[in-house]
């Protein structure tokens, strides 16, 4: 905190700028897809964690929480298609946040299906893991 009247110098307004890029940054997809033999844990490390948070419990009004979530518990086939296609599932109520959840349509059927196995299985969930040929199935759909 500032004491009031004091001011911060021009030259410190770059590097505002270039953390907070740094920060937008850290929450888009990565470019590329992920090595064979990622696990659920590192994707979720390396995609969501900037949004979601390494707790599953996002930020409160702007990312929502995977704990409990009916989307994570629900139908993985409806989880599959939010996370790689961006479609909604009927459970989650458009408008509710304000923020839009980025794409995975990159991501291999089986790191889709180590990622979903990993969220529904971790913060306190304890949902099936997800077969990845029945997530290959519902993708195609």
């Amino acid at each position: 905190m500032r004491p009031e009247g004091v001011r911060t110098p021009r030259r410190a307004a770059p590097l505002v700028l270039a953390a907070a890029a740094a920060a937008c940054a850290a929450c888009a997809p990565s470019a590329a897809p992920a090595p064979a033999g990622k696990t659920g844990a590192d994707l979720y490390s390396g995609n969501c964690v900037a949004c979601h948070q390494q707790n599953g419990q996002g930020i409160p009004n702007v990312y929502p929480s995977l704990v409990g979530s009916a989307v994570v518990l629900g139908d993985p086939a409806a989880f599959a298609r939010w996370v790689v296609k961006g479609q909604r599932p009927a459970s989650l109520p458009a408008g509710r946040y304000s923020t839009v959840m980025p794409q995975f349509g990159w991501m291999k059927d089986s790191d889709v299906a180590a990622l979903l196995t990993y969220v529904r299985g971790s913060f306190g969930n304890s949902a099936p893991a997800v077969d990845p040929a029945a997530l290959t199935r519902a993708l195609r759909d």
